[in-house]
Formats: C-alpha cells, sequence, structure tokens
C-alpha cells in the first residue's frame, strides 16, 4: 500500500536557525521553505527533510538520517572543509579508519549536527570497491 508514497523523515529541532544554518551552510542542502506549522523543508534527493522545532528537543543516540554517497572519502573531504566534524570510533566488533567503518556492503562515516542528533554517510560497496 505504502511502497509508492514519498518519505518524509521528521527531525525535531530545539534551534531553528542554528539547524537551518548546518542543514544549509554545512551540509549544502537548498532551502524548500517553511510551512504554516513551523517546519521547515528540503528536498533530498528524491525525499524530503523536515526540521521542526521542539524547544525541549529529542536527541535519539541512533542514527537519525543517513546520506548515501557515491564516494565517502570524497563526500567526507568535503564536509571537513565546509566545517563538518565526524565521529570515530574504537570498539572491538566496530573501528573507524579515517573516520569510515566498514559495515557488511557498505562503508559509513558518522557525525552529529548542532541538536546532537546522528547523521551517516554510507555508500554501498560494490565489487572492486
Amino acid at each position: 500500500m505504502l511502497a509508492n508514497a514519498a518519505v518524509t523523515t521528521m527531525l525535531p529541532v530545539i534551534d531553528m536557525e542554528r539547524a537551518r544554518g548546518f542543514y544549509e551552510g554545512r551540509l549544502g542542502l537548498v532551502p524548500g521553505g517553511a510551512r504554516p506549522d513551523g517546519k521547515f523543508v528540503y528536498q533530498v534527493g528524491g525525499s524530503t527533510l523536515a526540521l521542526f522545532p521542539k524547544p525541549e528537543g529529542t536527541k535519539a543516540d541512533h542514527t537519525a538520517i543517513s546520506f548515501q554517497v557515491a564516494d565517502i572519502v570524497v563526500a567526507i573531504g568535503e564536509l571537513k572543509r565546509a566545517g563538518v566534524v565526524f565521529e570515530d570510533y574504537d570498539f572491538p566488533d566496530f573501528k573507524t579508519v579515517n573516520h569510515v567503518c566498514v559495515l557488511g556492503s557498505e562503508k559509513a562515516a558518522w557525525f552529529k549536527d548542532p541538536e546532537g542528533n546522528y547523521l551517516c554517510l554510507h555508500e554501498d560497496i560494490t565489487p572492486g570497491n
């Protein structure tokens, strides 16, 4: 029933101006505009990202959004030049090297937005990568 429905990711933010500065200035998202209910939207690929004000915030301990990229190393470099700070992990079964962790059939790297939400880049691994 929903296989062809458009998807909107809803992300709560405490400070809309600060969040928009990050998503537009650091990640390069193009503003889609404010909605009457207070949301601010972006078109990202074929999906919609909606920031909505939530004064008390909600910070998940998991990845809130993952952006698929063609080349994770190139994307990390571009985002670092824009001021994005990547996370590094060193656990027995989960380790990043140059910010990248290989997870089965994908490479992934994480960073946080100003609200503390975990965001991710991921690249599908194809034979030969």
